[in-house]
């Protein structure tokens, strides 16, 4: 057959054009993909699956495989009154002995009077008092029946970020053994795909146990564990049923009264539904429902339906950098060991924003409750801190990919959770600080706790509820959704008026400040003093807060035609709060007075808020408190917890110091394997990219997906700005489907650090200011691919753009 040249040069470039997609795909792949060479050893190197309520970790283990189970819902504890009517009473005294400088006789009297009733959190041990904890709700141990004495070879196991889908893989006497894994986003139930290449070679043993608290029985073919767990007062806790159900292909199905054997089959799918009676009355019958159900689909479809609920989320945002494609072929664990040798791999970078989203969306996606300190994954009865919900920075950094990463109704169930906070909230107000409004201190849980906790020196933190109040109104800033602006106004406006009347007039200065306070979990010195303390007034991050609070209130009123007096009051007071104030050594003052700390290189950073997640710090608006704000990160350090770590990652990217966040986002990754407790300079992440804090916290995978995105996108100045923190790393690339303020979706392309492309597509109508790089000519600008002429001043341009419009500029 003869074939002309241009036939020859079509075939070629057809045949290019295929290998680059196939290359592109594996890209992906490759980028959306934990993997590892052998069984984990250990809870941190097992793989999460969740779909926001349910959620199982396989371990992967060929001959006694163990997945942990969890329900985000199962927790001990219950309702309680930890509002403590005696508080009040001394609360003159604290401020007076605050005002005159005695902040170790304050804090005394703080210990013994301004705390919760009761046990508290029971410092960690919440399980054993009505505060409660998060637990594991037991695990499934499926013990295989091997007849063969023969060593698996080949054995790999993955976790796929694009399908929210695990297996694990080997062969024993040339027979391949595959094990699938999901926690279904459409039927909310987890499935296990037991399959060989051979005919009959599915055998095993089914039980299920967890540490106390537990039953188990049979009954035709279903294994089921329930419970009770404690409330901390008569015992009568939240109640839990898990029920399983294998479905054979060939073999045989028996039972003794704990477990299920199987012995034979050519393939075996586990069917697991679990649950809690956590605002659900009839909690067996909508368990037993859903797995009914599910067994009534086939697998294929199950999984089908999974993946696309999956995908209509994590599909959104994909970014693109130049890689090292021989990185991607080490396993994660050994990737993230030469990460911290070699820092040559963008791609780990990617993976790492990913997994991220990843957590994200599989222990939000139910919207029963925000994920807590683990996310919805916990191994113990007695999880680390309780695996609540910590009011003074990590139940927060939990949700800072939610806007930005385009993860919006992720969101909605922190804010929801925050509604249900208002009413207890409101007690507490009234019998600690005779105030309105409402209040949440550092820590609460799902029955709605507000009050101090047990120890101040964390505890006397005020200013949970107006953090909480921020994600609020970012969830507006992103959306401009008016109805539900409306609809959490009366929310933000309580927390405004608990600080109007809860401020005090500090004599010394004539400033309205909070007394008794703390900046979180830090200490200082009095002068002349060698103890350190914790309580004082007015703390830096208050400040900032409630300024915030103030002002988002006031924004709100005006756009809602409401509240008008309270909007000027709002204003007054906001007048009379401590301003930031820089030190004599140039850095930002975490407290009213230069103290000296007795650990400067604490994990909390808490005075610099206003420069990230608040936004009233910025190079371009307030450049002398930037450099404050820089003078205090050289001081504090690149170490720390590892939600610190992803804490300074944005940081210095709001700083647009994309080299320094990339250094930090490098120690974030720095492999860690100890789990016990470390609050200095041991931070970084597991085997299984988990962050450590250690041990687990779930908040700095999330905190450093975040640092990652405001990289390449910020709109939180008031302005858009594209790549304002590129490290020298990231010198080439592009993304998609980030979100900016104002309900944009951004895009951009760029090269040597220079953007090539800027593109927003508006979901509302709505204006957008962005700020065009000074490096070269101006751009051209197009709306639906109509020239638009472009007006600058001080290099912003201004656009309105309605609903479906697409902004694009081109660089030249």
């Amino acid at each position: 057959m003869k074939i002309t040249f241009y036939k020859y040069i079509s075939i070629l470039i057809l045949f290019s054009t295929i290998l680059a997609c196939k290359n592109q795909t594996q890209d992906k792949i490759a980028n959306h993909r934990l993997w590892y060479k052998k069984p984990a050893q250990r809870w941190e190197e097992t793989l999460p699956l969740g779909n926001g309520r349910i959620g199982i970790m396989p371990d992967g283990q060929p001959f006694n495989e163990t997945l942990v189970l969890n329900d985000i819902t199962l927790w001990s504890g219950g309702i309680q009154d930890a509002d403590n009517p005696e508080a009040a009473q001394y609360l003159p005294e604290i401020q007076r002995l605050l005002f005159q400088g005695k902040n170790d006789e304050a804090q005394d009297l703080v210990y013994k009077t301004f705390v919760c009733k009761g046990a508290g959190s029971g410092h960690g041990n919440g399980s054993k008092v009505p505060y409660g904890s998060f637990e594991t709700l037991g695990n499934l141990r499926l013990k295989y029946l091997s007849k063969s004495e023969s060593v698996p070879i080949n054995y790999q196991r993955e976790l796929r970020l694009d399908d929210a889908t695990a297996k694990t893989e080997f062969f024993i006497d040339n027979i391949k053994y595959t094990r699938e894994y999901f926690t279904s986003f459409t039927d909310d139930v987890a499935i296990i795909r037991l399959s060989a290449s051979q005919k009959g070679k599915i055998s095993l043993e089914i039980a299920m146990d967890r540490p106390r608290q537990f039953q188990t029985r049979t009954d035709n073919g279903t294994l089921m564990m329930e419970g009770q767990l404690n409330n901390g007062t008569d015992g009568n806790g939240m109640g839990y049923l898990a029920m399983l159900k294998p479905i054979l292909v060939g073999g045989e199905l028996s039972a003794s009264d704990t477990s299920l054997i199987i012995k034979d089959a050519d393939e075996t799918i586990i069917y697991i539904s679990m649950g809690t009676n956590f605002q659900r009355a009839n909690h067996e019958n909508h368990i037993r429902e859903l797995l009914d159900k599910a067994i009534g689909k086939d697998f294929k479809s199950l999984k089908s339906n999974h993946i696309a609920e999956y995908q209509s989320f994590f599909k959104r945002t994909e970014i693109t950098l130049t890689e090292n494609p021989l990185k991607a072929e080490l396993p994660t664990d050994q990737r993230l060991i030469e990460f911290a040798e070699d820092e040559n791999d963008n791609g780990l970078v990617n993976l790492y924003f990913q997994y991220g989203r990843y957590l994200l969306i599989s222990s939000a996606h139910a919207q029963i409750l925000p994920p807590n300190l683990q996310g919805l994954w916990a191994n113990t009865i007695n999880t680390p801190w309780n695996g609540d919900y910590h009011l003074n920075i990590n139940v927060q950094m939990n949700h800072w990919p939610a806007e930005i990463t385009n993860l919006p109704e992720l969101h909605k169930p922190l804010i929801e959770f925050t509604k249900k906070l208002v009413i207890p909230g409101q007690n507490t107000a009234r019998v600690f600080y005779n105030a309105n409004g409402w209040v949440a201190h550092m820590m609460t849980n799902i029955w709605g706790f507000t009050a101090p906790g047990e120890h101040p020196s964390w505890g006397a933190t005020n200013t949970g509820g107006a953090w909480l109040a921020a994600h609020l109104w970012e969830h507006y800033d992103y959306n401009r959704d008016i109805e539900y602006l409306r609809e959490i106004y009366p929310v933000i406006k309580g927390a405004s008026e608990f600080f109007l009347d809860m401020l005090v007039t500090d004599p010394n200065t004539g400033w309205l400040v909070t007394a008794p306070t703390t900046s979180p979990e830090n200490e200082f010195y009095m002068p002349g003093k060698s103890k350190a303390v914790n309580i004082c007034m007015g703390s830096t991050m208050d400040n900032q807060l409630i300024r915030e609070l103030f002002r988002n209130t006031i924004t709100a009123a005006s756009i809602l035609n409401i509240d008008k007096e309270l909007a000027f009051r709002l204003s007054e007071t906001i007048e009379k709060l401590p301003p930031n104030q820089v030190g004599s050594d140039g850095r930002l003052m975490e407290w009213l007075e230069e103290y000296e700390e007795p650990e400067p290189q604490h994990r909390h950073v808490s005075h610099l808020y206003g420069l990230h997640p608040g936004n009233e710090i910025t190079p371009e608006l307030t450049p002398n408190l930037a450099e404050a704000a820089k003078q205090t990160l050289i001081r504090r350090g690149d170490g720390g917890t590892g939600w610190s770590r992803a804490w300074k990652i944005n940081f210095w990217a709001r700083l647009h110091d994309g080299n320094h966040a990339f250094q930090l986002l490098k120690n974030l990754l720095e492999p860690v394997y100890d789990n016990d407790y470390n609050y200095t300079n041991k931070g970084g992440t597991y085997p299984n990219m988990f962050c450590a804090h250690p041990p687990f916290q779930i908040d700095g995978n999330f905190g450093g997906t975040a640092g990652i995105a405001e990289m390449f996108i910020q709109s939180h100045a008031g302005f858009v700005n594209f790549i304002p923190a590129l490290p020298d790393q990231f010198s080439e690339g592009s993304f998609e489907g980030l979100r900016v303020r104002g309900n944009g979706i951004a895009s951009a392309t760029w090269k040597d650090k220079k953007l090539t492309v800027a593109e927003i597509f508006a979901n509302n109508k709505s204006s957008f200011i962005i700020k065009i790089p000074d490096y070269g000519p101006n751009p051209e600008c197009f709306i639906n691919r109509k020239r638009h002429e472009l007006i600058m001043n001080n290099q912003m341009i201004s656009v309105v753009l309605d609903k479906g419009d697409k902004l694009e500029l081109i660089f030249p």
